[in-house]
C-alpha cells in the first residue's frame, strides 16, 4: 500500500455528496442490498371436508445445463491482517473477535477449493506491513501453510511493505529495484523464498534475485500461466519475464503486480500509474499471451480495459481493501472463469464476516459487496482471444452444475443476516444534540456571512462558557503571509451536526509556512485539564479540502495542544519537537490521533488511526479514551478503526497555561502545519460518551 481513510439528504441545505453512510471508505463499500434466495415454491390451496380434488402433478423441472467453469481466488493486501494479530499490537483480532481474518480467508479457500473448482490462488502482495517485525512474518506464515497443508497451490509477491527498502517508481531503474538489494537481508526472501515456492505443484521458476515466479495450473483442460512480479522490478526482471512468456509461447498469461493501476478520488475510476505505463510498454503491449492483470497497493477497486499491439483487449484490475472497516474485514475475491459462456464473474466477499460475534457486528459487516466495481462480469471469448498464440484453445470439460460465482455466494451468505442499517435522524434545529453534564469544552463554528472572513481576534463561543477560542493574530510565531481571509465563516456542515455552519480554511500552504488558527485563552481551564482518571471523548467534524495535495497539506493538524513533548518529563519517543497532542491527517489522509500519556517514568506518543479520508466528505470522528481500562478507540462515522491504542492514561500537557490550538499546531515551538478545508463543531468531554450521547445523535 502506499502507507497510508456519506450521507442521506438533509432537512437543511449542505454541500455534501447525497450517498451512503457506509460510503465513508475509499473504496466505496455503500449500503447493502437485499439479497434474496429462494427457489419456485408450488403450492395448492383448500377444498373442504365435502369436496376434494387431484391435483395436477408438478413438472419435472429441467435440470440447467452444466458448464466448463474454474475459479481463482484472489487475496489483496494483507498487511494489516498480519499486523494486528500480533502480541505486539495487542492482538487486536483475537481481543475482539476470537479469531483472524488472514487464516480466515486460507481456511475458507482450502475448505472450499474442491466444490468451488479453484485450482489456484492469487496473493497482490504486501504480506506484511512492517518488513522488519518476524511476529508479522509468522502470522502470515501460518496462514499461507494451510493452503500448502491442503495442496492448493498459490503464487506470492513482495509489495512494497514487503521489501527493506521501498523507494516509488520515478522513472530511475537505478534506485529501489530487486537489482540494488542485499538479497540476503531481505526479509520475504527468508519467509517466502524459492524453497518455499518450489513446494507448489504449479510453480515453474523464480528470477535470479529469488523475488518474482511463475506458475502454470491447469483447470478444465486448459492451462494458463500467472506471473508474479515483485515491488519494483528491475530492467532485468522485465528480460526475465519476457523470456519465461517466449518460453511458454501457447499459454494466456495473468500477470500480477503489487502496483500497476490506481484509483482516482471518486473511488471507482481507474487511474494509471507511471510504474504501470513503464510495465505497458516494456513487458505488456506487446505480448499477446497477457490478457488480464491484477494488482493491490491503491485502496479500493477498479477495472479498466487497454488494447495492445495486436488490437486484442488487456483487462487490467485493481483491488485493496486494507482501509476498509478493520483493515479490510477479511474481503476478498473470487474470479470465475465460464469457458461455456464466455464470461469472467466476479465475486468481492468476506469469508471471515460471518464467523464474528454477533454482538460486535455493525453495519459496516457486509458479507458480499454489490457496487459495480466490486461484483462485475467481463464478456471474453476465450478461443478468440487467445486464438493468434493458441488456435486449440478449447471449452474442456463441462463439469460444473452452476455459476461458481452464485454458489460462492450463497456459501458465504448461509446463516448470516447482514446487520440492519439504522439510519440517523438529522437534526431539527441547532440545538437537537444530547447535552453531556461531563463537557469541558463545545466549540460551535458560526455567526458570521457565508464567506466572509472571520477576523483576527474573532472570539468562538465554548457552550460551557469557560473555554472560548479566539483566532490568533496574523503572521506571529514563524507564520508568514497569512492574511484574514484565510478563515471563512461557511454554511457547509456535516449532514448530522446541528450547529448551523462551520469554518473554512484556506490558502494553507505549510511551505511559506501560510496558516490561520484559533487558541484558548493563556488562563482557559481546559489547558491544565489531562483526564488522567476520567477517561475522555473529543468529537469534531471535519471536511478535508479537495485540493488537497500531499505537498501543502500533509500532516495538517485538526486540533494540538501547545508545546514540545520533548520537553514532557521521561520522553524518549520520536518526534521530540512535535506538540504532546496531535488530532491531524496524515501525507496519506489519515486521521491521527496521537498524544503522550499523562504518566510519571518513560513515555512516548500512543497513536490511534484511521483509513484513508475522502476529500471533500464531511466525516464525524470521535476518540473515546476508556477511564478504567485506558483503552483508546477512535470512530469515523461511527466505525471503530482497527489501528487503536491500549493503556493510554490521560492526555500530557506541559503547563496550565498552554493552550489547545484549533486549525494548525506547532513544530519546534513556532506555528506550522495548518488545516486545509472545514471544521464544525469540536467537543471535548471527561469520560467515555456511548454512541448515543455523541453530537451525530438527538437530544431526547
Amino acid at each position: 500500500m502506499p502507507n497510508q481513510v456519506n450521507h442521506e439528504p438533509s432537512n437543511e441545505p449542505s454541500n455534501e455528496p447525497q450517498t451512503s453512510r457506509r460510503t465513508l471508505l475509499k473504496m466505496g463499500l455503500a449500503s447493502a442490498s437485499t439479497l434474496s434466495v429462494g427457489g419456485l415454491l408450488a403450492g395448492c390451496g383448500g377444498g373442504s371436508d365435502a369436496v376434494s380434488a387431484t391435483p395436477a402433478p408438478a413438472p419435472t423441472p429441467t435440470p440447467a445445463a452444466k458448464i466448463s467453469s474454474f475459479a481463482l481466488a484472489v487475496l489483496p493486501d494483507t498487511q494489516f491482517y498480519a499486523r494486528y494479530a500480533t502480541s505486539g499490537e495487542s492482538n487486536q483480532y483475537q481481543r475482539h473477535y476470537g479469531n483472524e481474518p488472514f487464516a480466515a480467508q486460507t481456511n475458507w479457500v482450502a475448505r472450499n477449493a474442491q466444490a468451488l473448482n479453484i485450482p489456484f490462488l492469487i496473493h497482490l502482495g504486501d504480506v506484511v506491513d512492517q518488513v522488519g517485525k518476524p511476529e508479522q512474518w509468522k502470522v502470515a506464515d501460518s496462514a499461507m501453510q494451510v493452503l500448502e497443508v491442503a495442496k492448493l497451490p498459490y503464487s506470492i509477491l513482495a509489495g512494497n511493505h514487503d521489501v527493506l527498502n521501498d523507494l516509488d517508481y520515478n522513472g530511475d531503474q537505478s534506485r529501489g529495484t530487486d537489482a540494488q538489494r542485499v538479497l540476503a537481508n531481505e526479509p520475504y526472501l527468508q519467509w517466502f523464498g524459492a524453497r518455499r515456492a518450489q513446494r507448489q505443484a504449479t510453480f515453474g521458476a523464480r528470477d535470479p534475485s529469488g523475488f518474482h515466479e511463475y506458475h502454470i495450473f491447469t483447470a478444465q483442460d486448459q492451462r494458463f500461466l500467472v506471473l508474479s512480479l515483485s515491488w519494483r522490478i528491475s530492467d532485468a526482471g522485465i528480460a526475465w519475464a519476457r523470456k519465461v512468456i517466449t518460453d511458454n509461447p501457447t499459454l494466456p498469461v495473468i500477470l500480477v503486480n503489487h502496483q500497476l493501476m490506481n484509483i482516482a478520488p471518486d473511488a471507482v475510476t481507474p487511474l494509471e500509474t507511471d510504474y504501470g505505463k513503464m510495465l505497458w510498454e516494456k513487458l505488456i503491449r506487446d505480448n499477446d499471451q497477457i490478457f488480464m492483470t491484477l494488482n493491490g497497493h491503491h485502496h479500493g477497486a477498479a477495472r479498466l480495459t487497454k488494447t495492445n499491439n495486436f488490437g486484442n483487449p488487456v483487462e487490467e484490475m485493481v483491488v485493496d481493501y486494507q482501509m476498509a472497516y478493520q483493515g479490510g474485514n477479511g474481503l476478498m475475491r473470487l474470479y470465475e472463469f465460464d469457458l461455456t459462456n464466455k464470461q469472467i464473474k466476479v465475486l468481492s466477499f468476506s469469508p471471515w464476516v460471518p464467523m464474528k460475534p454477533a454482538d460486535t457486528l455493525n453495519a459496516f459487516d457486509r458479507a458480499v459487496l454489490t457496487e459495480a466495481n466490486q461484483a462485475f462480469t467481463i464478456d471474453i471469448d476465450f478461443a478468440k482471444r487467445f486464438a493468434r498464440f493458441n488456435p486449440t484453445f478449447g471449452v474442456g470439460q463441462v463439469t460444473v452444475a452452476s455459476s461458481l460465482v452464485e454458489q460462492a455466494r450463497a456459501m458465504v451468505l448461509k446463516g448470516y443476516t447482514e446487520p440492519a442499517v439504522v439510519e440517523p435522524v438529522v437534526p431539527k434545529d441547532a440545538d437537537d444534540y444530547p447535552k453531556v453534564a461531563s463537557t469541558v469544552a463545545h466549540w460551535r463554528f458560526f455567526g458570521g456571512a457565508d464567506g466572509a472572513a472571520v477576523a483576527p481576534g474573532t472570539r468562538i463561543a465554548d457552550v460551557t462558557g469557560a473555554n472560548p477560542l479566539v483566532r490568533d493574530a496574523l503572521n506571529v510565531n514563524g507564520v508568514k503571509n497569512a492574511e484574514a481571509g484565510d478563515i471563512v465563516w461557511s454554511t457547509d456542515r456535516h449532514r448530522l451536526s446541528s450547529a448551523p455552519g462551520s469554518v473554512s480554511f484556506i490558502n494553507t500552504d505549510k511551505n511559506v509556512p501560510r496558516l490561520s488558527y484559533f487558541v484558548t485563552d493563556a488562563a482557559a481551564a481546559i489547558n491544565a485539564q489531562t483526564f488522567a482518571t476520567t477517561g475522555y471523548t473529543i468529537e469534531a467534524f471535519i471536511k478535508i479540502n479537495p485540493a488537497w495535495v500531499n505537498s501543502k497539506h500533509a500532516w495538517m493538524n485538526i486540533m494540538t495542544r501547545d508545546g514540545k513533548r520533548g520537553d514532557l518529563a521521561g520522553f524518549n519517543g520520536g518526534d521530540a519537537e512535535s506538540p504532546p497532542l496531535l488530532f491531524a491527517i496524515s501525507s496519506l489522509r489519515e486521521v491521527q490521533w496521537e498524544v503522550v500519556p499523562d504518566v510519571s517514568g518513560a513515555r512516548g506518543g500512543l497513536a490511534s488511526w484511521s483509513g484513508e479520508i475522502i476529500a471533500g466528505t464531511w466525516v464525524h470522528v470521535a476518540i473515546v479514551n476508556d477511564p478504567v481500562t485506558h483503552d483508546t478507540v477512535m470512530y469515523v462515522e461511527g466505525a471503530p478503526v482497527l489501528r487503536n491504542s491500549s493503556n493510554v492514561v490521560g492526555l500530557a500537557t506541559l503547563s496550565a497555561r498552554s493552550p489547545w490550538v484549533v486549525g494548525g499546531g506547532s513544530w519546534d515551538g513556532e506555528r506550522a502545519d495548518g488545516f486545509f478545508g472545514n471544521i464544525g463543531e469540536i467537543r471535548v468531554a471527561s469520560g467515555a460518551l456511548k454512541p448515543a450521547q455523541w453530537l451525530t445523535a438527538r437530544r431526547s
